[in-house]
């Protein structure tokens, strides 16, 4: 399994976790999908921006 894939999966259970807490303390469901939205977009970001390989140096 590659890093990228690692990394969406433990993301998806970070987001799923925030967006059950919020579920709990009565936030609209509208807000919820705003919330799950713009995790979503930091995570595929910050997911590629994190496991994309170095370009190697020309010599």
């Amino acid at each position: 399994m590659s890093a990228f894939a690692l990394y969406v999966i433990g993301f998806i259970v970070l987001a799923a976790g925030v967006l059950v807490g919020l579920n709990l303390l009565g936030v609209s469901a509208q807000w919820l999908m705003v919330a799950a939205l713009v995790m979503g977009g930091i995570g595929i970001v910050s997911g590629v921006a994190s496991t994309k390989r170095k370009d190697l140096p020309e010599n």
